[in-house]
């Protein structure tokens, strides 16, 4: 049920690429959104030093894991880096039918999930954070010269199946700079017509932007090979 205003929550679902910077971006929104729920996840790692069950994640045992999703209690779930993460999805919904828009910052395969869902993938709006070019993201993923070369190239090929998956997004924000990223995307959260088929409907357009990719703008007319332009063995790590 919506709210007393009659309003219903609107789900947010920010993704992109690993290292594409999604949760320094999140810092961001945080300190400028306070009446948007963003999901706590579950995790099954362990907790990082300065970590908080309950606020960072929801820590939990792999067998307490299989079960949430066993249940059905999982929006979303995926295995990544070694360790299995997923969205709750009970409080999500609860927030959605008391008017509060929520935020979800998940991976690529964690939001095409989410668009799978009954019910709520048909109102979520996904937005993309974009890197300004697979160079700038190659260097982000294998800056810290102390991966073999095989762990370097997995990094890489993922990267370019995560790029890939843009087109199936509403909205995408090309990360130039942290904080003019965040504010293109509280202007599509706060935005009263931000919704899916807007998204969808400007991805289609594909309307090339003024004078190249605009920093500000949440539409684009990049294609993969765009972004996929350096060879990995010719990156430069950077320590």
């Amino acid at each position: 049920m919506p709210d007393a205003a009659g309003r219903r929550g609107r789900l947010f679902v920010l993704s992109g690429p690993s290292g594409v910077g999604k949760s320094t971006v999140l810092t961001l929104l945080r300190q400028e959104l306070d009446d948007v729920h963003y999901s706590v996840s579950a995790t099954t790692r362990f907790p990082r030093p300065g970590e908080r069950n309950g606020v960072h994640y929801y820590f939990v045992s792999t067998e307490r894991f299989a079960e949430m999703v066993e249940a059905g209690e999982m929006l979303e779930h995926a295995f990544f880096a070694g360790n299995h993460y997923g969205t709750p999805r009970e409080s999500v919904e609860e927030c959605l039918a008391a008017g509060q828009d929520v935020l979800l910052e998940i991976e690529v395969q964690g939001a095409r999930q989410v668009r799978r869902y009954p019910g709520l993938g048909e109102e979520a709006v996904l937005l993309f954070l974009a890197p300004p070019s697979f160079e700038e993201l190659a260097r982000r993923l294998t800056g810290r010269g102390t991966e073999d070369e095989a762990t370097k190239q997995a990094r890489l090929d993922a990267a370019r199946d995560e790029l890939a998956a843009e087109v199936e997004f509403d909205h995408t924000v090309v990360n130039h700079d942290v904080k003019t990223s965040a504010a293109a995307l509280i202007d599509l959260i706060t935005g009263p017509g931000t919704s899916r088929a807007d998204g969808a409907a400007r991805t289609q357009e594909n309307d090339p932007v003024p004078g190249g990719t605009d920093e500000n703008s949440t539409t684009n007319s990049r294609t993969l090979s765009d972004l996929v332009t350096v060879d990995p063995a010719a990156t430069t790590d950077k320590k």
